[in-house]
């Protein structure tokens, strides 16, 4: 069975580990409260999506 010779780097760990970082979580504005919110989610202020009221609004 094969065995490495020598010890791995941190550099080289980091430098090949890179690209495994999560991505950004997009958001954008609700079109009717303007508050920020996930694309295709009901918005959290308002309880629109999709110009319908899904839900109740959040109490303030």
């Amino acid at each position: 069975m094969a065995v490495p010779k020598r010890r791995t780097s941190k550099r080289k760990k980091r430098a090949r580990n890179t690209h495994k970082k999560a991505p950004a979580i997009a958001i954008q504005r609700c079109p009717r409260c303007q508050s920020m919110k996930r694309p295709h989610r009901v918005c959290a202020e308002c309880g629109y999506y999709g110009g319908v009221q899904r839900v109740e609004a959040k109490e303030a």
